[in-house]
């Protein structure tokens, strides 16, 4: 999908859905290095399409508050945990939280619900999310462009990464409904 596969993806991923950044980008930056993509292209591909899944964060954090993370937060990958650590920066750093969470795993994406729960100036949460993603897509995409022909050597290592997820997404489900099961007896 070329660039749109690599937005479309930064937004999955930036709307707290576990499509890890680690693996677009640098994917992308494959592409970059064969000649399919230009580089800046794909780099601004990861950052609009990040800034707007963030975006979709925002209003989500703005619009159903903290309640509504507690009740629905599971189902998108959003445990108590990361909830607290990302309120623990916004409260420390401020506004500039979201800027310098953009360059953390992790918290990069979940820092979006504590700014739209606190109302952040739209503006700026949309102006930090940008620039602090910018440096992001940049690393990752050169990352992947140089790895260039090594791609393919690494290739079956995300193959075994890909049985790995399906174990664990297999085991997942098997005891969210052995919990279920249990619980009605």
């Amino acid at each position: 999908m070329g660039y749109w596969g690599v937005g479309i993806g930064m937004a999955i991923e930036s709307a707290n859905v576990p499509l890890p950044s680690e693996v677009i980008l640098p994917f992308g930056g494959y592409l970059v290095y064969a000649g399919r993509l230009d580089f800046w292209g794909t780099v601004m591909a990861g950052t609009v399409g990040g800034t707007l899944g963030s975006i979709g964060s925002y209003y989500l954090g703005s619009k159903g508050g903290r309640p509504f993370l507690h009740k629905y937060g599971r189902y998108i990958g959003i445990s108590e945990r990361k909830l607290v650590l990302a309120d623990y920066w916004f409260a420390r750093y401020g506004e500039a939280t979201v800027f310098f969470t953009r360059l953390l795993p992790i918290v990069r994406t979940f820092i979006s619900l504590p700014a739209g729960i606190a109302r952040m100036n739209f503006k700026k949460f949309v102006i930090y999310t940008f620039l602090g993603s910018l440096p992001w897509s940049i690393l990752l995409v050169y990352v992947g462009y140089a790895l260039g022909q090594n791609w393919q050597a690494i290739k079956p290592w995300f193959h075994r990464l890909d049985l790995l997820v399906a174990a664990l997404l297999g085991m997942l489900l098997l005891y969210y409904f052995w919990g279920k099961i249990k619980g009605k007896r």
